[in-house]
């Protein structure tokens, strides 16, 4: 198994925080951009997409600010991570994506959340 690398991705978000948080950190939220379906149950969200499913354990979650999540199948210390970022000066939101990917995979990883991002700015108009 090779390692990792983590990276993180910044998007600005024409959104209040309140709204994002919403589509960052419920199932119905996640379900609008991120996969055909989301459930959860406790501290495990089932991802649905084209009907495969992956399940991603809860790591930690606070309101208005971030949510956390590790997929159940990967062995190792990766996580992925959504945050809202709230500059000081301007007061502009941003989301921050933390991920981990294969070295070789990489590219196609960012290219993957580019994709979702997009699809959850297009959902909530910013």
């Amino acid at each position: 198994m090779s390692d990792k690398i983590e990276y993180q991705l910044e998007f600005p978000v024409k959104s209040s925080p309140k709204i994002l948080y919403n589509f960052i950190a419920t199932p119905s939220g996640l379900s609008e951009w991120f996969a055909d379906n989301v459930n959860s149950r406790g501290d495990s969200y089932t991802f649905i997409w084209d009907g495969s499913e992956e399940v991603a354990e809860l790591l930690s979650k606070k309101a208005g600010s971030h949510i956390k999540f590790k997929w159940e199948e990967e062995e190792d210390d990766t996580f992925f991570e959504l945050r809202i970022r709230i500059d000081d000066l301007t007061k502009d939101t941003a989301l921050i994506i933390t991920d981990f990917a294969e070295e070789d995979e990489l590219d196609e990883s960012k290219m993957l959340w580019e994709s979702q991002i997009a699809e959850l700015l297009s959902v909530i108009g910013g």
